[in-house]
């Protein structure tokens, strides 16, 4: 039978209302904050032609402006568009129209951080198997040697698997960066603490063709066109399904993208 027919998924159809990620949209259902008409929503719902949807009691509307900013997060800001969570990005930002994050960045770390409106990005850049390059600059309470460097590139065992090579490169004595194409829960410091090292200052310079630049901290600016239509041509092929975890919410919080 078409999807037509058998309607959408409601996380989708939430996503590509702009409303949150699936993966977001999948604790709302679970938390019982969505309905369809008058019947609370469950993961496996789907929403048919003509039906209301109603998200933590909001009809949704979906939103006709393409929203894709850059924005550089503060430490201490959480990136999630959880109200209940009173340090949240988009009460932080206040922008007009509603979006939510692509991915995270864990509480204490800082830098480039993508919102969106457009749940299909969210899906295609986040989703670990599509091997997206994002940069971080990295300080450490000690000195960088070659030994560590060669240790995070090749791999680092953390949360019961090895981390995929990647590139790391020394700035200074105490600073380095790395090029990360999955995203483990804070997975930078536990890479970090495998070595005896601690994480000082943890900043995202980089998603993909986007870059953080002189932005200053707290502020946030629209993606160009010509980076949009790069990052088009660079998420080509990519999947936009989101990633299927087993049903032990420890195991998805390990891999929820916290660097």
């Amino acid at each position: 039978m078409a999807e037509a027919q058998r309607g959408i998924r409601i996380n989708k159809y939430l996503s590509a209302a702009g409303i949150c990620s699936r993966r977001e949209a999948d604790r709302q259902l679970e938390a019982g904050n969505v309905r369809i008409g008058s019947r609370i929503a469950d993961v496996g719902s789907r929403v048919q032609p003509g039906d209301q949807v109603y998200f933590q009691g909001r009809l949704v509307e979906e939103e006709e402006e393409r929203i894709l900013l850059a924005v550089n997060k503060p430490r201490g800001i959480v990136c999630t568009a959880e109200k209940r969570e009173k340090d949240n990005i988009v009460d932080f930002l206040h922008y007009p129209k509603r979006i939510y994050p692509v991915g995270r960045l864990d509480k204490q770390s800082e830098g480039l951080l993508l919102m969106t409106n457009e749940g299909e990005f969210v899906n295609k850049i986040m989703r670990a198997g599509n091997r997206h390059e994002k940069e971080y600059h990295v300080t450490v309470n000690k000195a960088v040697t070659d030994r560590f460097l060669r240790g995070l590139s090749g791999g680092v065992p953390i949360l019961g698997t090895m981390t995929r090579k990647c590139k790391a490169e020394r700035i200074d004595k105490r600073s380095f960066k790395i090029v990360l194409t999955q995203g483990m829960n804070r997975q930078i410091r536990r890479m970090c603490e495998y070595f005896d090292y601690r994480v000082v200052s943890l900043k995202r310079v980089r998603i993909m063709n986007i870059h953080l630049g002189d932005l200053p901290v707290g502020h946030y600016r629209q993606v160009t066109p010509q980076e949009l239509e790069r990052l088009e041509q660079m998420l080509e092929g990519s999947s936009n399904e989101t990633v299927i975890f087993e049903s032990s919410a420890v195991n998805r919080q390990l891999w929820e993208e916290e660097e």
